[in-house]
């Protein structure tokens, strides 16, 4: 059997009392374990819904910041046709204005036409509404020319030699390309 202290008042209980402590030194280890167990996991739940709340805040944020721009674009859209609308509007007027003169003259029409063609290219300069007007000799650009014929010419070869119809760009994106005759190979 056990060893057992003489001096023990119940002898053979020592290996009892060391067992009984043994277990209740480990049953205070693990009470305090599971207490910073249980400290870590309600601070490791507070910071998840701290968290979550930022997460939910950002997502909701990205959310408006997507429905702002998407607003914003809208309105440019809407808003530029119109812009572009007001600048036209006086074209308009003088032509109107010149077709209610009934005994104008042909130097009238003229002057007339002149003046509302320039109150059109004003507008259409004042919305970045560019022409492409090549002169003779400029070497050909296919992403703004278009050729509609290839003739013989004094000029070195795959040179415009004439427009037919100018062109026409808006932000340097091609609306229309010049209508050109190209310089033959010699």
């Amino acid at each position: 059997m056990s060893e057992s202290n003489p001096n023990s008042p119940h002898p053979g209980t020592e290996a009892y009392q060391s067992e009984d402590e043994q277990l209740a030194g480990q049953a205070a280890n693990d009470a305090e374990a599971l207490a910073k167990a249980q400290a870590s996991l309600t601070e490791l739940q507070a910071k998840s819904a701290e968290l979550a709340d930022q997460y939910l805040r950002a997502k909701a944020e990205a959310e408006n910041a997507r429905r702002r721009a998407d607003d914003e674009i809208s309105k440019a859209r809407k808003f530029a046709v119109e812009s572009f609308a007001e600048s036209l509007l006086p074209v308009a007027d003088s032509l109107e204005a010149g077709l209610l003169i009934q005994d104008a003259s042909v130097e009238q029409i003229r002057e007339g036409a002149q003046a509302t063609l320039r109150q059109l290219l004003s507008a259409l300069e004042r919305n970045k509404v560019l022409a492409i007007n090549p002169a003779a000799g400029t070497k050909f650009d296919p992403h703004q020319h278009q050729a509609i014929s290839v003739v013989p010419s004094d000029l070195e070869a795959n040179t415009v030699v004439g427009v037919l119809q100018k062109g026409y760009s808006i932000a340097e994106r091609v609306l229309r390309p010049a209508l050109v005759t190209v310089a033959a190979a010699k």
